[in-house]
This record gives structure tokens, C-alpha cells and sequence, in this order.
């Protein structure tokens, strides 16, 4: 039985829709980028945001893509840490509603939260409290927690923990998990170049990158940092936007479209595209078809305000999913 385990930052995702970008200025916030906040940032955000249209939803990168890996019943867990709050109450809740056996460790502070911005475009700015998140700690993680596990998906956002990433990739490595990396940010790319350089040459079999990502790793094209990433792991996804995504493994090269869909928010489309992508490697399926499950549920969240999908949508997915395996 193949199982996936996740490790990330446990937040709760405030999706707030905004009529244009000034309140990303007022709020001294990069447009598309994700920076992290204070105690002080969501007193200021939660009165700049008064009256605009506002959700929830159990998120965080690496969370997003478990999420997503278990709606398509392959048995998935996840390590991260919550406060003693409602917040945390909710994240706990909805794990375990969607079928993933959470590892969820109790912090000091508060439970993380990322207030997340949506253009009228679909553009996303984050704005990231780590509270709990931040508080965990190497020595919490034990070799146990990777035990009976095929994959492990790490999210780039968790850089500010070198020591937790380079623990968690070891633990993974020495009990023959194969590893897998979502870059998370062009941002936090280029204040980790040297780390995640390090990191990825010695333990990552997979790697997540959109061009962005691609470009403040290696400063070159989609296509080139797709070839300079597969020299250096197992399989190398590049992610274009609308133009889809180019995988590479040894010298097989695959180009793949997206979904026509009604794109309304982006948020979580990377993630999931994770998702598909390693549910299909987990089914052992060709490059190809891991990549063409990656665009329908990449392409079917965007359909949606934040990164969880219906149910009624779900069974949609899981049906185009079928077909998928089928041809």
C-alpha cells in the first residue's frame, strides 16, 4: 500500500477578495508575493478588510496537497503544529474529515494563519502568521513518523526552520521515502538559494517549481531550469501558468496543457497540481498521465475561493481522474 505523509506549516487560510491593490500598498504587501507577518499586521489587516468578502478554509502548502492526495483515496498523514484554539480546533476537524491521520503537536502561540488577498485578476498575496507553526522544533520529528511511507511531500515555505527541513529529509531518506519539494515562493527561493541548492542535491527525488520559483533558483527560462533541476533530482516539474507544465525524468521530456476552466482564484492550484501529479506517481502511472491528473485538479480548484473543493466537484474530479487511468 502506497502512503503519503506531509510536513508544513498548520494555517488557516482567511481569503479575503479585494476590488484592487491599494490595500496591498496600505498594508506594505509585494503584489503575488508571501511575506511574513505579525501580531501587529492582523490588527492592521483586519481593520483595512472591514466589510470585504471574507471565508476560511484548513490550509498550508504541503497540507493542501495531502488534502488533495486524500480525496483520491490513497491513505495520507500530516506533521505540523497548532495552538490550543479554535483555530487549531478547526484544522484538527477538517483533517480528519477528509480522511488524513493528522500529526498535528501542541505550540505556545496562537494557531498560524495566512490572510490571503485575491485580486480581481485571481493574483494571491500572502500575508503569513506562523505562530504555532513556527514553534516546531527538529527534535520533535522521530524516525517512527516516517515509518510505512512511500512519499514524503515537504512545502518550501518551512525554510525558516534549515534545521527541521534538513532533519525531516534525513529521517525520510535513511527509512527509503522518496522526497518531494514544492518551492513555495519566489520570494523565499531567493533568500534560501544556498539552502535549498544543498537541500535538493542531497535528499529530493521531486521537485515542484513554477517559473518564477524556476527563475530565482536558477535565473534562467522555464525550459533551462527545467533541465539544470533534472540534473539534479529523479523528476523535475516546472509549472507555466496557463501554458500548463514541462516534467522531466532522465531524458524523457513531457509537455502538458491545462483544463479549460472558469478560473476565479488560484490559490491552492499549485498545491494540487502536487497532489495529481504524486497520486499518479503513487498509481505508477507514465509522466504523462501524473501530469495530466496535476492539471485537472490544479485547474478545477481555481474554480473556487480558496484551496478546498466541494464534494459534488470531488466526484467530478475523481470521474475525469478514472478516465485519465483508463486511456
Amino acid at each position: 500500500m502506497v502512503n503519503v505523509l506531509g510536513l508544513g506549516n498548520a494555517l488557516v487560510d482567511v481569503l479575503i477578495s479585494i476590488e484592487n491593490d491599494e490595500i496591498l500598498k496600505k498594508l506594505n504587501l509585494p503584489r503575488g508575493s508571501m511575506q511574513l507577518v505579525d501580531d501587529n499586521f492582523l490588527n492592521l489587516a483586519t481593520e483595512a478588510t472591514k466589510g470585504l468578502k471574507q471565508s476560511i478554509a484548513a490550509g498550508g502548502s504541503a497540507a493542501n496537497t495531502i488534502n488533495g492526495i486524500a480525496n483520491l483515496d490513497i491513505p495520507c498523514s500530516f506533521i505540523g503544529k497548532i495552538g490550543s484554539d479554535k483555530f487549531g480546533e478547526y484544522y484538527h476537524d477538517d483533517m480528519v474529515k477528509n480522511g488524513i491521520d493528522p500529526i498535528l503537536l501542541n505550540g505556545k502561540a496562537h494557531t498560524g494563519r495566512a490572510t490571503v488577498f485575491i485580486s480581481k485578476d485571481s493574483e494571491r498575496t500572502f500575508g503569513t502568521y506562523l505562530g504555532a507553526a513556527i514553534e516546531m522544533l527538529p527534535e520533535e520529528l522521530t524516525p517512527e513518523m516516517f515509518d510505512g511511507f512511500s512519499y514524503f511531500h515537504i512545502e518550501g515555505y518551512l525554510v525558516q526552520n534549515h534545521d527541521l527541513i534538513r532533519k525531516a529529509m534525513r529521517l525520510a531518506h535513511e527509512k527509503g521515502v522518496k522526497i518531494s519539494l514544492d518551492m513555495a515562493s519566489y520570494n523565499v527561493v531567493e533568500a534560501n538559494r544556498e539552502f535549498l541548492k544543498e537541500m535538493i542535491e542531497n535528499y529530493v527525488d521531486i521537485l515542484f517549481a513554477n517559473e518564477e520559483e524556476a527563475k530565482a533558483f536558477t535565473g534562467k527560462s522555464p525550459e533551462e531550469s527545467l533541465h539544470e533541476f533534472a540534473s539534479l533530482v529523479d523528476i523535475a516539474i516546472v509549472k507555466i501558468g496557463s501554458k500548463g507544465s514541462m516534467i522531466k525524468r532522465n531524458d524523457e521530456v513531457v509537455n502538458v496543457g491545462v483544463i479549460k476552466v472558469n478560473c476565479i482564484d488560484t490559490t491552492g492550484a499549485g498545491d494540487l497540481y502536487a497532489a495529481g501529479f504524486l497520486y499518479g506517481l503513487a498509481k505508477t502511472l507514465p509522466l504523462k498521465k501524473c501530469g495530466e491528473i496535476g492539471a485537472v485538479l490544479s485547474g478545477k480548484v481555481i474554480e473556487f475561493v480558496g484551496p478546498k473543493m466541494d464534494e459534488r466537484t470531488w466526484k467530478q474530479v475523481q470521474g475525469m481522474v478514472i478516465e485519465i487511468e483508463r486511456q
